[in-house]
């Protein structure tokens, strides 16, 4: 059975307890009520139907109850037995009770179907919700079982699946690692051939760098030595020049002062003559007026050595000084 069929069960188990338990609950309550009503005060007759529903609310309270747990699996223990018996015989007698003060044997058998009937449902009620809960207990167990064995099959299955996908990620690596360490051999040796044909040909370049610096050091030192040479050449051909041009400037300072100290005593020959009377001819009075502006004597004391007049001299010691600035100019 599955768990649909169970719970069909179960409701009609449910269905027909209470449809039974109704039926002998009202059953009781029409048989009990005039019973209690005779043996009770007239003005109190209308408490009549509270002792039986008293009953049956007992027998419901222990049917819903015992229900409940069979339902869970539980037990209750002697008190839930002992409350069920007791209402069971309860309704039983009180139902029967009238029929017996009669000695009516068959309104006794008639009036005990009900009580009997609900004791017997409860006691059968009871033990079908046991089984029917053994039963549930025992299904779902089976199927947890399944359950956990499907699982434990799923995860046996994924880790097989793992497995075989850790072996062949392995494998797929181990495959990986060799041909990269091939490719690494293969790089290194491409890298060591390299590496030697770089190194011959750094030596080889290195050599040619070497002659080409042996070369130009060689160069460098013909040049050093011709350059040490030229400037050996030009530093004596420059100490001859400086020799020739001291001599030069002191032949031109010795014939300066020569030249100096003849004019010197030209002028002094020219004005030791002293005051004239009359006018020395113009070439002798330009001389002598030279010589004055050379002697630093004044335009006067000149006009008096040559007899011309002080404007005349005056105008010759304008040119001689525009002259002597003009040459001084020239030679800065």
């Amino acid at each position: 059975m599955n768990a649909v069929q169970i719970r069909s069960a179960e409701r009609a188990l449910s269905a027909g307890t209470w449809l039974i338990v109704a039926g002998a609950m009202l059953y009781s309550v029409l048989t009990v009520t005039p019973l209690a009503a005779q043996h009770t005060p007239d003005r109190w007759a209308w408490t009549a139907p509270i002792l039986p529903l008293v009953v049956d609310a007992a027998v419901v309270i222990v049917v819903r109850l015992d229900a409940v747990l069979a339902r869970l699996g539980g037990h209750g223990g002697r008190w839930p037995i002992a409350l069920r018996w007791m209402t069971g015989c309860m309704t039983l007698a009180l139902n029967v009770a009238d029929s017996a003060l009669k000695n009516d044997l068959v309104g006794v058998a008639v009036h005990a179907v009900a009580p009997l009937l609900l004791i017997v449902t409860a006691e059968t009620g009871l033990a079908y919700r046991r089984a029917i809960a053994a039963a549930v207990t025992r299904l779902e167990a089976e199927q947890e079982a399944e359950r956990q064995a499907r699982e434990q099959a799923a995860i046996e299955r994924r880790e097989a699946a793992d497995r075989r996908a850790r072996e062949e990620r392995e494998h797929a690596a181990l495959l990986l690692r060799e041909q990269r360490e091939h490719e690494a051999r293969l790089a290194r040796e491409q890298t060591e051939r390299e590496e030697a044909a770089r190194a011959a040909e750094r030596a080889e370049r290195e050599a040619r760098e070497r002659a080409e610096r042996e070369g130009r050091e060689r160069r460098e030192r013909e040049r050093e030595q011709q350059q040490r040479e030229r400037e050996r050449i030009e530093r004596e051909a420059a100490q001859r020049r400086e020799r020739e041009r001291l001599e030069h400037e002191q032949e031109a300072r010795r014939q300066k002062q020569e030249r100096a100290e003849r004019e010197r005593r030209e002028r002094a020959a020219l004005l030791s003559g002293g005051p004239v009377s009359e006018k020395l001819p113009e070439d002798r009075a330009r001389a002598v007026v030279q010589a004055a502006f050379g002697e630093g004597l004044a335009v006067r004391a000149a006009a008096e050595l040559c007899g011309w007049s002080v404007g005349w001299v005056s105008a010759r010691y304008t040119e001689h000084r525009d002259h002597t600035g003009f040459v001084l100019e020239g030679a800065s």
